[in-house]
């Protein structure tokens, strides 16, 4: 890349390789050093926003789930959701019911491997597949017993088709969490999907308000603030803590570009939003794309001959690694899933207030997932999770983002070969090692005396010094007014009504006999000194 290369530069070259033209539903997601996730701003150049030494790594996400997935246009789009989707069933973000869970897995099934054959396919089959952050057996059996049945002769396309419209009726289809509390210290989690903004918390949906409910949102360093005017004219102000004050921006900005996206009707509509009530404090924004309703028109003018769809030519994800991919058949062992789920409950305290932005599994909602232990085993102390009804618990997805997926991965299949547990503080500390690991730059070329402080200060430094620089041109500016303003009402022949009123008061008589005029005499004097002594030099 150029060094000035704009964000939408990348993005266009990307789907221009995916063969890709319903190209609004989809972003590009990095992860900077402080572990914090953020989009690419496709009007801004890529090194810039970086904030590390390069190369950089970046994810191909979808950033607007549509609001219909059966709709799209073009069969690579929807498989393209598909992925994402599947990715985010495995991470624990779409809430499912234990009959939804076993038909959504047998879709994923039908479509990965196709129709069941006794000869390739032996018993526990579909143990091989990784599906939900945790299986039970007799899920698993459930899973096998739809896809011998009830799919035969689906075609991969139908598959994935008849999975996005079972998702798109669930109630967390589309959501990508952002941890918070809300004002009684609660955990939260907040997000943004394509009919409104939703709060989960415990084991159950707290708020749920449609975008044209939605007023205004901001936020002030922590603090997220949701304005909701409802019916009867009835108005309520949410307020929520975030991690970090880089986690609360991206959250806020996360908000402004998806009601932006399913809210208004074209991008003409689309204003710039300050974070603040005062121009000169805090962030401003805009949303750069189209809308979701412009998106839809454009994909229906769409003329083409349907593109070529290599399903075994892109990385399945490492959540459901498949069957027909040689290597990639070893998904996390049965032996291993035991240890995988006690490191996360270990770690959990010190990763629940973490950075991230991808919510990490807590020990209260993982108890919502646990259930009876497999084939009556005598460990009462552990017990495998399984997808219960009506709980939200996403996990950890190891990495907010995961960065260097095919290495990786290497080494996790060459530590289990060896027999060691692969545990979530070792993949954690693999990301440390990449490129993203480090950032200066651009912070230290704005604020030369914070070398020496690392990322995170060097741009609350740089914050504070624009914040003030700010402030002083804003009362530089109001001063400058005040005195024209002075100087119309005391020296000009304006006789309006406002300025007759003005004139009148006893408060302004006594300033202008007893301090204007005498300053302006003082001055006039002062000039004439001056101007006497260049005339004599």
């Amino acid at each position: 890349l150029q060094r000035d290369a704009k964000g939408q530069y990348l993005f266009d070259l990307l789907c221009h390789h995916l063969n890709l033209l319903e190209k609004d539903y989809f972003g590009i997601r990095f992860v900077d050093p402080d572990k914090q996730r953020h989009w690419l701003e496709f009007t801004k150049s890529v090194v810039k926003q970086m904030r590390a030494q390069p190369p950089f790594t970046m994810c191909f996400r979808v950033k607007f789930y549509p609001t219909d997935p059966a709709a799209l246009k073009e069969e690579i789009t929807r498989y393209l959701v598909f992925l994402q989707i599947k990715r985010d069933l495995y991470h624990g973000r779409l809430l499912c019911k234990t009959s939804d869970a076993a038909l959504l897995a047998a879709y994923i099934l039908q479509a990965e491997i196709g129709d069941y054959d006794p000869g390739k396919h032996p018993e526990g089959y579909s143990s091989k597949f990784q599906f939900f952050p945790k299986h039970s057996e007799k899920l698993e059996r459930k899973i096998a017993e739809i896809h011998k049945s009830e799919l035969s002769g689906q075609t991969p396309a139908t598959s994935e088709l008849n999975f996005l419209r079972k998702a798109q009726t669930l109630e967390t289809y589309g959501v990508d969490p952002h941890p918070c509390k809300d004002v009684s210290g609660n955990a939260a989690f907040l997000a943004f999907t394509p009919f409104g903004f939703v709060v989960l918390q415990g084991n159950k949906r707290v708020h749920f308000i449609k975008w044209n409910e939605v007023t205004k949102m901001k936020f002030e360093g922590k603090t997220f603030y949701l304005y909701v005017s409802q019916k009867e004219e009835k108005k309520i102000v949410l307020t929520y803590f975030a991690p970090t004050p880089e986690a609360c921006k991206h959250l806020w900005k996360c908000g402004i570009e998806n009601q932006a996206f399913y809210k208004l009707e074209k991008s003409s509509q689309v204003r710039t939003v300050s974070s603040s009530n005062l121009f000169f404090k805090g962030s401003r924004f805009r949303y750069s794309g189209r809308v979701a309703k412009e998106v839809m028109e454009s994909s229906a003018k769409i003329k083409r001959e349907p593109p070529e769809i290599h399903r075994a030519g892109l990385v399945p994800s490492r959540s459901c690694p498949s069957i027909t991919h040689g290597p990639r058949l070893s998904s996390v062992p049965r032996t291993r899933r035991r240890a995988v789920h006690i490191s996360i409950m270990e770690g959990l305290e010190s990763l629940r207030d973490s950075a991230h932005s991808t919510p990490v599994r807590s020990a209260s909602h993982g108890d919502a997932f646990a259930g009876p232990g497999r084939g009556g085993r005598a460990e009462s102390s552990e017990r495998v999770a399984v997808i219960a009804d009506e709980s939200y618990s996403p996990a950890d997805s190891v990495l907010p983002t995961p960065v260097a997926e095919h290495s990786l991965e290497l080494m996790l299949l060459s530590r289990q070969a060896n027999g060691a547990p692969c545990s979530i503080e070792e993949e954690k500390e693999s990301e440390a090692g990449t490129p993203a690991a480090e950032a200066e730059g651009e912070l230290r070329a704005l604020c030369p005396g914070a070398a020496g402080l690392g990322p995170a200060q060097a741009q609350q430094v740089n914050k504070f010094l624009l914040s003030v620089l700010r402030l002083l041109l804003v009362t530089v500016g109001l001063l400058f007014v005040l005195l024209l303003l002075l100087i119309v009402l005391t020296e000009s022949d304006l006789d309006t009504a406002f300025f007759r009123d003005i004139r009148q008061t006893p408060e302004f008589e006594q300033f202008h006999y007893q301090y204007f005029c005498p300053l302006r005499r003082w001055f006039a004097c002062k000039l004439r000194a001056v101007v006497n002594l260049l005339i004599d030099t």
